[in-house]
């Protein structure tokens, strides 16, 4: 990099509008050019871009414009100039396209697992007392289009209240952490939603009528489920369900410290938003636990999932994505609820 050729150029000094034509040399290590030399660490080197002029910046404002692009990139390599590793990378297709698949990998790698662990801590930042109104809010959407008032007698819905109060009561004496705030509604809905059950924040869980029908003559069944949704308010399902759908969103209210939008369209988020597997197979797992711990019999759950098969078929769709019959109920998980042994199912 001793000598090179000369190399015509316009030379804006950044002190007049009008440019001085000039003609460039790299020598010993210093650009010349209008009777000025400088450093090639006070000089920043073009991007060799497929069209366009070339545009050095100079330190202190100046800039060299050189009008023949292909003329500059002979006289760069001629100097001994070699690109850097983005520019090149950015030069090269094969180069660009191993940038892509690394890209979407990073991109596919953060959505299934990162995602999930900032929603949590995402949660974890948003306190407990949060989650009333936001239930509330939800019960009152879902209480509009779906359900109606409860047929049972109030006694009905009372004995009911007071098993599941019993089977909570029998969890905790245990050591098992469970719900401490929690209500239990009892509603009627159409044919659509029908044998149901979902819990939202807050500690609100909803039973249907259709439900209790169904399973009339078999109690465990029905604790077991309203086991499950306990599970998904102990978890906190429905406030990790909603942030990893708004996590935008919700990152946004954590960084202004303002939580109220984001909480504000976080019911219409929870009501169309289905659980993830995995916390279907933690709530499962809650579940089978509590169950046993108070003295009822989890492997019940099975009756349910074989008469809800034979009223409905194999389609497990519902109106309501965290209703309970939205939920899988394949073979593998009624084998887990009939099995001995602490860990849930996996995928």
């Amino acid at each position: 990099m001793s000598a090179a050729a000369f190399l015509f150029a316009h030379w804006f000094d950044g002190q007049q509008g009008l440019a001085q034509p000039v003609e460039v040399r790299l020598q010993d290590g210093q650009l010349h050019f209008g009777g000025q030399q400088l450093p090639l660490h006070r000089v920043q080197w073009p991007e060799r871009l497929r069209h366009g002029r070339r545009l050095m910046v100079l330190e202190g404002g100046g800039v060299l414009s050189f009008p023949d692009a292909a003329a500059f990139d002979a006289w760069a390599d001629a100097t001994g100039h070699r690109p850097g590793l983005i520019e090149r990378w950015q030069l090269s297709w094969k180069l660009a396209l191993i940038a892509l698949a690394l890209v979407t990998t990073l991109f596919a790698a953060g959505w299934r697992w990162g995602l999930p662990w900032a929603s949590d801590r995402l949660v974890e930042r948003i306190p407990l007392s949060a989650e009333q109104p936001i239930g509330d809010q939800v019960m009152v959407m879902v209480d509009k289009q779906w359900l109606r008032p409860s047929q049972l007698s109030e006694a009905e819905q009372q004995a009911w209240r007071e098993r599941f109060s019993r089977m909570l009561a029998s969890g905790r004496a245990s050591g098992m952490a469970v719900p401490e705030h929690w209500q239990l509604h009892f509603r009627r809905t159409t044919a659509l939603l029908g044998p149901n059950a979902f819990a939202l924040p807050g500690g609100q869980m909803c039973v249907t009528d259709e439900l209790i029908e169904l399973l009339k003559d078999e109690p465990d069944t029905v604790l077991t489920i309203l086991a499950h949704e306990a599970g998904h308010v102990q978890h906190r399902h429905g406030m990790r369900t909603g942030v990893r759908a708004g996590v935008v969103a919700a990152a946004a209210a954590l960084w202004l410290g303002d939580y109220s939008s984001f909480l504000n369209g976080l019911p219409l988020v929870l009501a169309t938003n289905g659980y993830r597997r995995d916390h279907e197979r933690e709530a499962d797992a809650f579940a089978r636990e509590l169950a046993r711990r108070s003295g009822v019999d989890p492997a019940r759950m099975a009756v349910f999932f074989e008469r809800i098969r034979k009223r409905y078929g194999e389609s497990a769709e519902s109106p309501l994505a965290i209703a309970f019959r939205a939920h899988p109920a394949d073979s593998e998980r009624i084998a887990f609820f009939k099995a001995e042994g602490p860990a849930a199912p996996q995928n």
